[in-house]
């Protein structure tokens, strides 16, 4: 096994268990989680957002890593997730949705994760009415458009 796949293995399986510590540790002390629901979290934050945001909404989580590839200082892995919603309006109903975690690697450990993901479709699956799904796809799309590798994709107005 790799090292990244190792770490990556590593960070799931901490997720799934709520152990926020697990999750944090396969980070850079200064390191980033950006999560495609809760936004993005610094360091021991990183510990928090697992324990308090992760396992207060959902529980019986799995998370599969297919595929990992590094290169460098970049490290990809194909996944697939699943949870069952805590949340009152989609208690007990099963999400399901596939991505792909982005992390750029320092030290031997993760100094930035990202992820690309279909969260749309474990958000139909939960139920969430139209005004919560475009709530969450203008936030990703600002976030596309902020990132460095996409200001050349964006016209000014006066273009």
């Amino acid at each position: 096994m790799s090292t990244f796949e190792t770490l990556i293995t590593s960070l799931a399986d901490g997720a799934c268990r709520g152990d926020g510590a697990a999750v944090a540790a396969c980070f850079t002390e200064d390191g980033y989680y950006h999560d495609c629901f809760y936004g993005s979290f610094q360091g021991q934050a990183i510990k928090d957002m697992i324990e308090n945001y992760f396992h207060r909404d959902s529980e019986n989580l799995v998370w599969d890593m297919h595929t990992p590839v590094e290169a460098g200082s970049v490290g990809y892995a194909r996944y697939v997730f699943s949870y069952d919603s805590k949340l009152p309006e989609a208690r007990g109903k099963r999400a399901v949705f596939e991505g792909v975690s982005i992390c750029r690697l320092r030290d031997g450990l993760i100094e930035e994760y990202r992820e690309v993901a279909h969260s749309i479709s474990g958000l139909q699956l939960l139920g969430f009415d139209n005004e919560r799904v475009i709530k969450l796809l203008a936030r990703e799309s600002k976030e596309l458009l902020a990132r460095d590798e996409s200001r050349h994709h964006v016209r000014n107005a006066d273009d």
